[in-house]
């Protein structure tokens, strides 16, 4: 197995992966809240952890990725009282959704994908840890977080104390300690129609406890890789930190790894701002395989821009590949001279997951390729294969030609025999009438064929 690193946000360190359980990995990313359809820079931490769980699997490991679902949430309460249906409704419809647009890109599922409404009791358990631990304490059917009870409060995100404002509304100030205490419990009030039975009296989870828990009950503590958006670090991550440190009296997770943004018009791409595009949209604009060339062409860790010019270029890299593709013999050799490329690229992927480096890998392979094929080689597949299923992109491959028309045929020997009696007008003529009728003439070392414009 190769030594792989990852850029952890705890330590500010690239640091190898150890994993508890030798050869099995355990990765949680922090999922979507289900009040509305997911936009596709909701998509990004879906992917980045989806493909890296195919690395992973492609170097020996075993994998269990958690993604979860939140869906209970004020953010939900909110929106289904506009839209006139119940929260547990509107929640479930929204996971549907969620599922639907997700599967779509053609990754396969995470192996558990738990929910908070399913996970109350473990939640409870935890909150109970804390209150008898002297970490949280009750307010009013609230139970609070009290964080000058955590000395290594803030070492996630490295802000002072006092700036670290929970973002919990005015109405949660008179019942806290401390203005930087956060809700683990919040007590039921009027117009929130999904409520449990505590301990403390009727209410729900707080956001941060749910993935403390869920986390806790698939993986247990001190797993692999806790994952998400940059824009969790603080306060959502630094508080699953605390939490279960203050509660257990262990680690949470070993490494912290956290995706960059989609920018449009250099904001984050975000529903509170509206500068949105759906999934669903996304993927009918490109296509999921342009989608996902499109996410794979910048560093995780970094910001991306998000354009109809971005996705145009990612479909003409995937068409690079295609072509290629139609070119490779199966029963050819696998092709050993270009075997460095491969190992170019997964030993990118090894170094902070840096798929950048390994798409560049990947296109020296297909250019290489190409021109030995030009110069005569027969070329197999070979590890192009392997490279392509990390980026869930095997699929490319797939190139079962539609057989040409009658009619098209006929045009192809018409330009063949004008082009070899110079007639050049007429060649291109018939080459335009093939394009208006959806074929492509390709030149091979075999002669020409036709295939379908894509």
């Amino acid at each position: 197995m190769r030594e792989i690193r990852i850029q952890d946000t705890l330590s500010g360190e690239l640091r190898r992966l150890e994993p508890r359980d030798p050869g099995r990995v355990g990765i949680y990313a922090c999922g979507p809240t289900v009040y509305a359809p997911i936009h596709v820079g909701n998509a990004r931490p879906f992917v980045v952890f989806s493909l890296l769980k195919r690395f992973l699997q492609h170097e020996g490991y075993d994998v269990d990725l958690v993604i979860n679902v939140t869906d209970v949430n004020d953010k939900i309460y909110d929106a289904a009282r506009r839209e006139g249906v119940p929260s547990a409704e509107l929640a479930q419809q929204m996971t549907d959704r969620y599922v639907h647009d997700t599967d779509a890109l053609g990754l396969g599922r995470p192996d558990h994908e738990p929910k908070a409404t399913e996970t109350v009791a473990a939640i409870e358990d935890l909150i109970q840890a804390l209150i008898e631990g002297g970490h949280a304490y009750e307010a009013d059917g609230d139970v609070y977080f009290r964080v000058r009870s955590y000395p290594d409060y803030g070492k996630l995100s490295n802000r002072p104390l006092e700036e670290m404002s929970q973002g919990e509304g005015d109405d949660a100030a008179a019942r806290k300690e401390s203005p930087q205490d956060f809700a683990l419990w919040k007590a039921q009030k009027e117009g929130e129609d999904t409520a449990w039975d505590a301990p403390w009296g009727a209410g729900r989870p707080g956001w941060h406890i749910e993935c403390s828990a869920m986390a806790e009950v698939i993986l247990g503590l001190d797993f692999d890789v806790h994952g998400g958006g940059s824009d969790l670090i603080f306060p959502h991550h630094e508080n699953e930190i605390a939490q279960t440190e203050a509660g257990r009296g262990h680690q949470l997770a070993r490494l912290w790894m956290h995706n960059g943004m989609l920018q449009m018009a250099d904001e984050k791409m975000a529903k509170s701002v509206g500068n949105v595009t759906s999934l669903n949209d996304a993927l009918a604009l490109a296509g999921r395989d342009a989608l996902l060339m499109y996410f794979v062409s910048g560093h995780y860790r970094q910001p991306i821009a998000f354009s109809e010019e971005a996705l145009r270029e990612a479909a003409r890299a995937v068409d690079r590949v295609r072509e290629l593709a139609r070119r490779l013999d199966r029963d050819a050799p696998a092709p050993e001279a270009l075997e460095p490329y491969a190992d170019r690229f997964f030993d990118a992927l090894a170094d902070d997951f840096n798929t950048p480096a390994a798409r560049a890998a990947l296109f020296d392979w297909v250019s290489e390729a190409n021109r030995r094929l030009d110069a005569g080689e027969r070329l197999g597949v070979g590890e192009l294969e392997d490279m392509l299923r990390v980026f869930g992109l095997e699929n490319l491959l797939d190139v079962e030609e539609e057989p040409a028309d009658p009619e098209a045929e006929q045009l192809l020997r018409e330009r063949e025999e004008a082009r070899q009696a110079r007639d050049f007008s007429t060649a291109d003529a018939k080459r335009d009438e093939l394009a208006a009728r959806g074929w492509e003439v390709r030149d091979t070392p075999e002669g020409p064929r036709l295939v379908r414009a894509g």
